[in-house]
């Protein structure tokens, strides 16, 4: 279980801080709404490690995370840049996030095969990230995130700038982990996202 308690951020010393507290069972998703600035991905990178919180804490199964590591944590995550390696192509890019060698067994290799075909990217292991869509980034950047297979999943807008098919089939791999005991924070303008995805939907 994820436990946000009083989680409190502000990027200057004279501005009002944003005070987070919630908690995540497994399988459970977090839809967070509102307008640019409300906090959201402010939230999500104090989640991943990648923002100091000014006070407060946060416990995954009773264990604060605070002084983990980012890659250290149960957790991954897709934001809207989708941080692909640029000088990796698209097989290695995912799998470093499954291995941070590289190394994979064959069920891996055959699992990462598998997911590029089902997200439509079937026979594109080989290239660059230059060479991809906007689109077939963030589908790339999201498997990573499915085939890590992490406790906690952080999306911010991860669906952005798909077509209507390929929205409806992640959303049903994200469904799948969902029922598997993943549990999901979710950033998300789109209200179909929100709706099927979420069983909690949080306004700031």
């Amino acid at each position: 279980m994820l436990d946000v308690q009083n989680l409190t951020f502000s990027y200057a010393p004279e501005q009002t801080p944003w005070t987070f507290s919630f908690q995540l069972e497994p399988g459970e998703c977090i839809a967070i709404q509102g307008p640019s600035g409300s906090g959201k991905s402010t939230l999500m990178n104090l989640l991943a490690g990648f923002l100091t919180p000014r006070s407060g804490d946060l416990l995954w199964k009773g264990r604060s995370l605070l002084k983990t590591k980012p890659w250290e944590r149960p957790i991954t995550s897709v934001f809207q840049e989708n941080n692909l390696f640029e000088h990796l192509n698209v097989l290695r890019n995912i799998g470093l996030g499954i291995h941070p060698g590289m190394k994979l067994s064959v069920a891996q290799q055959q699992a990462v095969e598998n997911g590029l075909r089902e997200v439509g990217l079937g026979g594109l292991g080989r290239r660059m990230p230059s060479e991809l869509s906007g689109g077939q980034r963030q589908r790339v950047a999201l498997l990573r995130a499915l085939l890590r297979d992490q406790p906690l999943l952080l999306l911010d807008e991860p669906l952005t700038g798909l077509d209507a098919e390929t929205r409806a089939l992640l959303r049903s791999m994200l469904l799948q982990h969902k029922s598997r005991g993943t549990a999901i924070v979710l950033a998300s303008h789109d209200e179909e996202d929100r709706q099927r995805l979420a069983d909690t939907v949080w306004n700031l």
